[in-house]
């Protein structure tokens, strides 16, 4: 069953700069191949994505075509780099806009989301990776997304060192493993989802 995967890179640098985030989602696309999943990497920086938190801003606002793609996915993946301990701010902005599904329930009460494996990929040269993961988990399963197992895959150099992910030769058998553990569980979960769908409340 093929699976439609849509990753947002939250990374600070615009296009064609080289990105770390990009390198560990490129990993993850590629994992996914074997389950049958294909997709796009968008770095959210090259767009327009205004402050606020209804799903379209008005005029110039490159949101809602965004949305469009995180709702045509099976698996949505938000990969961020750290700073400050934090997830990126566009990484935040990001997933302000996506408070509006609350409100866009269906007649059951369900949220545009559900049915979606929501995933976390985080790279930086600090601690916290564990922190932000926490932040964008809590976010994406207020907002409809289902987590599955070992939802996120990680990579953390050296506190205040130089080299980044990307500079890597090779990437590392835990960070290696991680990332197909992630992708097995979520491609086994969305293939579920895409089976059986989650109920919603009954009318009364």
């Amino acid at each position: 069953m093929a699976l439609r995967i849509f990753a947002f890179n939250c990374t600070l640098k615009p296009s064609p700069a080289q990105s770390s985030t990009d390198k560990l989602l490129d990993e993850i696309l590629a994992g996914f191949k074997q389950y049958g999943g294909e997709g796009e990497i968008v770095r959210a920086v090259d767009f327009n994505i205004k402050p606020g938190v209804s799903s379209d801003e008005g005029a110039g606002d490159d949101w809602p075509a965004l949305r469009k793609k995180v709702l045509a996915a099976d698996v949505f993946v938000v990969g961020t780099p750290i700073w400050l301990g934090q997830p990126s701010s566009v990484c935040k902005r990001m997933l302000e806009r996506m408070d509006a599904f609350l409100s866009e329930t269906d007649d059951q009460e369900r949220m545009p989301p559900y049915g979606r494996v929501g995933l976390v990929a985080v790279v930086g040269n600090e601690d916290g990776a564990h922190h932000v993961s926490a932040e964008v988990f809590q976010a994406l399963n207020d907002a409809g997304f289902s987590l599955a197992p070992n939802a996120m895959t990680y990579w953390v150099g050296e506190a205040m060192g130089r080299k980044d992910y990307k500079d890597l030769k090779t990437s590392p058998k835990t960070t290696t493993r991680a990332t197909a553990m992630m992708v097995a569980a979520a491609a086994h979960l969305a293939g579920v989802l895409k089976q059986h769908a989650y109920p919603g409340l009954k009318k009364k």
